[in-house]
């Protein structure tokens, strides 16, 4: 009985559910009874009452799904669906439906019973109709002369004051970096931007394209109706993305980080007076790198193959005088006349309209 008592033991460690131990211990108490051990000194044994081991499990009884009392019927649930679906409330929220229909003096169900009915039916999501918003496409651009692409923006201008400022409207041709047009204003309006543009296109030329950012002018109707009405394509940069407009964005970073750019205006005639002499200076004295250090103006009036030539000269004279201080025999790349300006220029592979 010992060695039995001891299996048993090594048995019940590895038991760890109250029916399997139950089981294990009538199945001992069985074994002992077996092997002429009186039933109560095997009881005694393993600690079990007899009545324990007589008493029978009740036999498992199947109960059918209790329905609640409050449970509606397939009509009243098919009432709610379709309410839910009706062309009034379609587009809105069961809670919405819920307290419209009390509204009219109708009570249907409660909102979670809404929910139910339309779970029932696979139809939990967002009832509104939702804005579909197509991805921006990238805008290229390609500019292979001057008056094809003109590239627009406003700048904030600091004021006499903390808080005042004005707005540097500024239009310029991506091919010859050419400043065609800059008007400073006290405020910001798709009319003065109209007003710059009809001003540019009488004296430059009207463009191809003309490109700009998102900003309440660039997008208003009164400058979409004038470009439509000339024929000219608009582009604008995708929201939020800087590098969609990289000429105005460096021009004006090149007017900001000047020398002589002051921290405030005294007036709008000083700010009108500063950005007067800037564009002159930026179209006929700044030597651009972009551009092959021609000034855009050259650029742009055609007066750059003829600067290059001199150039060229200028380096062959002093190459054949001291061949030694010269490691190649052609000019530097950096004095190369620009070729097509680009906004965004694709991988190789790839197509695109030019402007």
């Amino acid at each position: 009985h010992g060695k039995t008592l001891g299996v048993l033991r090594e048995r019940h460690q590895g038991i760890t559910g109250r029916a399997e131990v139950q089981e294990e211990m009538t199945s001992a108490y069985r074994h002992l009874v077996e092997a002429a051990v009186p039933t109560r000194q095997a009881a005694a044994l393993l600690g079990l009452s007899r009545t324990t081991i007589y008493r029978k499990p009740a036999a498992p009884v199947d109960h059918e799904p209790v329905v609640p009392p409050n449970k509606l019927c397939a009509a009243e649930r098919a009432e709610i669906l379709a309410a839910l679906n009706s062309p009034e409330f379609v587009d809105l929220a069961p809670l919405q439906v819920y307290a419209k229909l009390l509204d009219e003096g109708i009570y249907l169900g409660s909102v979670s019973t809404f929910y139910r009915v339309l779970q029932e039916n696979e139809q939990v999501k967002e009832r509104r109709r939702l804005a579909k918003h197509p991805a921006r496409a990238i805008p290229e651009l390609v500019a292979t002369a001057p008056g094809q692409v003109l590239s627009w923006d406003i700048t904030k201008l600091a004021g006499p004051v903390k808080g005042k400022y004005f707005d540097c409207y500024l239009m310029v041709d991506i091919h010859s970096r050419f400043i065609v047009g800059a008007h400073v204003h006290a405020t910001e309006s798709g009319v003065l931007a109209v007003e710059m543009m009809k001003e540019i296109f009488g004296i430059h030329g009207i463009p191809e394209v003309v490109h700009a950012d998102r900003g309440t002018s660039m997008t208003s109707k009164t400058v979409a109706g004038l470009l439509s009405d000339l024929e000219v394509t608009r582009s604008h940069s995708r929201p939020r993305v800087s590098n969609d407009n990289p000429y105005s964005e460096s021009l004006f970073k090149t007017m900001k980080y000047g020398p002589t750019f002051p921290d405030r205006f005294a007036s709008l005639g000083d700010a009108r007076a500063f950005i007067s002499e800037f564009v002159d200076w930026y179209n006929h004295a700044h030597q651009h790198s972009g551009i092959g250090f021609h000034t855009p103006a050259n650029v742009h009036y055609g007066f750059a193959d003829s600067v290059a030539v001199k150039r060229s000269q200028t380096l062959a004279a002093a190459r054949a005088k001291h061949p030694q201080r010269f490691s190649k025999a052609t000019d530097p790349k950096i004095l190369a006349l620009p070729g097509p300006a680009w906004i965004n220029q694709p991988k190789e592979g790839t197509e695109t309209e030019a402007a």
